[in-house]
């Protein structure tokens, strides 16, 4: 007759683990001798083996006790749905695992691939981190809304950072945004009267902005608003677009009527 320390280093385990299968009701509790310590006989070491190797195949101690007590089929049956919802949690792992591999590599974890290339192209041409950083942000919403659109998109606005004045918005909003000097900032005109004059041209060639024909205002709305909540300095902006004949942000709308 074994005690308590004996069986567990014989199956393998810790004594705190034979404790616990004693509470779960895995393993039948012995009654004590008369010197008050539990006795284990050879059917208990036995058992104890099978729940030490189920246990580490991965088998729910809630499951143990019902193989334990089936016959070769219901025990087949019973492996076999285990093993199902062993290798979904697998698949479900690996998943994770590729999602956390992409937290290395930066934007590519919350926005598609075309995206990625075009934040890589702000940096490439001089555009800050936050620049960068905000443009990530604003299109993590554009592709929520419009995730089968971004294709279509992104030819275009790849092509639109070839223009040296778009380049020289974004360096200029870099510079902006990385300094304090509050609503003031002389930059803050240069960078609005470059954004009106590329409007000016856009809309005497008739050109649309991305999702203008989708006619859903909330994504626009939602930009704007992460524009002023990244930057208090964007309502100064927008007011002096708005003395441009310019109306909104994310969607810039030419005023139908002069600004009062």
């Amino acid at each position: 007759m074994l005690t308590i320390s004996q069986l567990a280093a014989y199956a393998g385990v810790t004594t705190r683990a034979v404790r616990h299968y004693h509470n779960v009701g895995l393993l039948p509790e012995p009654e004590r001798d008369a010197s008050g310590y539990r006795r284990y006989g050879a059917t208990a070491v036995v058992s104890l083996i099978k729940i030490r190797t189920l246990a580490n195949a991965g088998v729910p101690l809630s499951q143990i006790a019902q193989l334990l007590r089936a016959d070769p089929v219901a025990f087949a049956d019973a492996v076999k749905r285990i093993d199902d919802q062993l290798r979904d949690e697998v698949e479900r792992l690996e998943a994770s695992r590729k999602q956390i591999a992409q937290l290395a590599a930066g934007d590519s974890l919350v926005v598609p691939p075309e995206v990625t290339c075009y934040l890589e192209r702000l940096r490439e041409i001089g555009a800050s981190e936050r620049i960068v950083q905000g443009e990530r942000d604003g299109w993590i919403l554009v592709v929520a809304r419009w995730p089968d659109l971004i294709r279509e998109w992104m030819p275009d606005k790849l092509a639109q950072l070839e223009d040296p004045r778009l380049v020289r918005l974004y360096r200029v909003l870099s510079e902006i945004f990385e300094n304090d000097e509050g609503d003031d900032d002389p930059r803050l005109v240069e960078a609005v009267d470059i954004l009106a004059d590329l409007l000016e041209q856009a809309d005497a060639a008739g050109e649309k902005q991305p999702g203008a024909e989708t006619h859903d205002d909330l994504p626009f709305d939602l930009l704007d608003a992460l524009a002023v909540e990244s930057d208090p300095r964007m309502e100064r902006m927008q007011q002096l677009m708005r003395e441009r004949g310019w109306a909104g942000w994310a969607r810039l709308e030419r005023l139908t009527e002069p600004p009062g």
